[in-house]
């Protein structure tokens, strides 16, 4: 080793450093994260509230609605935070703040993809998802959902990944706060007070968002991140690839996650709305990792973004490792739990016995690869800040194969029937974890690489 290298080996950061970083960074908005997770798991009770055919209608509408989150905060989110990171660590502020006015162009035009396909056109997409039955109750509660909350739900989750960007995590945290602790009581004011129904649902969720946006808007404008986004920026190309160099891609992995569920729905469609509803709640329990590992997911976009800005690949590796770690534990912590108690936890979510029941038996298989899951997502929310999402994409892809073809295979060829399925997405998740985070080494996270 040079005298150089040796040098900057004893100017990086340690392990605990690294970690005390992350904790710092993940903090606030792991509290964001703990909210959301407990407004949309109150919203899947409210859903069973209203009766078995409501509960298969929301269901069908899950795997679009989480589609809806993870693309606008994690996925092209990802991307934003990863741009103005890496924007900040060179020192080129002016940079970032146009990097800002094109996030948020790229964000109004997602939202009008979800618009037009779910709120103008539901009628069309869900039967095939879950049948005519399920999708009764499904399409007006899509069209309120995303008719009226696509655009909010991109601008302030836009916006906060802006702040994330420049590390401003916690003021970010604090105005998602606002939306997630006021959405489920006006979810069920609206839905079950005033009889709205699921619709209920979607337009709670709206106004919540509506509002956070607002403030959101607010503050990136008032020059919180460091910089004050201008909006009569000249647009250019090399800015927008920028950002879906990273985000883009990372939407694509969130749509193919979510088309796992979609035709694992559709599969069990077979079986009738029951089995529909169950693994409704059963995904919805898979999913809620997603928000548990993305406050540390989100510092590591931020951290390891500013490492690569800075060159120093080193730190980058190293912090991805151990924050994976930690979403590792987290993660694994609620699986093992769910799986040595899974009627418990379905109970908590769903009123009708025999839809508790399949969802317990779903549990029972899903639980133990939770912990792969959120290793995963941690490594995926890092690699976006390294911009290298190859083995990430092998990942989402291989998951999908083996949750829809493994499903095929073991529920239907080797006569396993739902368990075979079950079983299936839970070694999908597990692949998704291990692939993604096999990545994080010299020969693929590098300069050259």
């Amino acid at each position: 080793m040079s005298t150089s290298e040796a040098v900057n080996a004893a100017l990086r950061p340690t392990k605990g450093d690294l970690a005390r970083r992350i904790l710092a960074l993940a903090a606030p908005t792991t509290m964001v994260s703990v909210l959301q997770v407990v407004a949309l798991l109150i919203e899947t009770v409210i859903a069973a509230r209203l009766g078995r055919a409501a509960l298969a209608g929301w269901a069908v509408v899950l795997p679009f609605s989480l589609l809806l989150g993870q693309m606008s905060a994690g996925a092209m989110g990802g991307g934003v935070v990863s741009a103005i990171a890496r924007a900040l660590g060179a020192k080129k502020e002016e940079e970032a703040s146009q990097l800002a006015v094109h996030a948020l162009l790229i964000a109004l035009g997602f939202a009008a993809m979800f618009v037009v396909v779910l709120a103008v056109f539901p009628g069309v997409v869900l039967p095939l998802i879950g049948g005519p039955e399920a999708a009764a109750a499904a399409v007006p509660y899509s069209m309120a959902l995303f008719g009226l909350g696509a655009v909010p739900a991109w601008v302030a989750n836009t916006l906060g990944s802006i702040l994330r960007g420049a590390g401003k995590h916690a003021l970010a945290a604090r105005v998602l706060n606002i939306a997630w602790l006021s959405y489920p009581p006006l979810a069920f004011v609206l839905s079950d007070t005033l009889g709205l129904g699921l619709m209920g649902i979607g337009i709670g969720f709206a106004i919540s968002f509506w509002g956070a946006a607002f403030v959101m808007a607010k503050v990136v404008f008032s020059g919180a991140a460091g910089f004050r986004p201008d909006l009569r920026v000249k647009l250019r190309w090399p800015l927008f690839r920028r950002i879906l160099a990273v985000g883009a891609v990372a939407c694509c992995l969130a749509f193919v996650a979510n088309m796992a569920t979609i035709l694992v729905t559709a599969r069990l469609a077979v079986y009738g709305p029951v089995a529909v509803a169950a693994y409704g709640v059963s995904a919805r329990l898979e999913f809620m990792m997603i928000p548990l590992a993305f406050g540390v997911g989100s510092a590591l976009t931020a951290l390891v973004g500013r490492s690569v800005g800075q060159g120093d690949w080193e730190t980058a590796r190293r912090s991805a490792w151990v924050g994976g770690l930690m979403a590792l534990c987290i993660c694994s912590a609620v699986g093992l739990s769910v799986a040595l108690f899974p009627m418990a936890f379905a109970n908590l979510f769903a009123s009708d016995a025999e839809v508790a029941a399949i969802a317990a038996r779903a549990l029972g298989f899903i639980g133990p690869a939770f912990g792969g899951f959120g290793l995963g997502m941690a490594m995926y929310f890092a690699a976006m800040g390294a911009g290298r999402m190859g083995y990430p994409v092998a990942a989402g892809l291989s998951r999908l194969a083996i949750a829809v073809g493994g499903g095929w295979l073991l529920g239907d060829v080797m006569g396993l029937g739902m368990d075979g399925q079950f079983l299936a997405v839970a070694l999908g998740v597990t692949a998704y974890g291990v692939l993604t985070a096999v990545a994080v080494r010299p020969g693929v996270w590098g300069p050259k690489a």
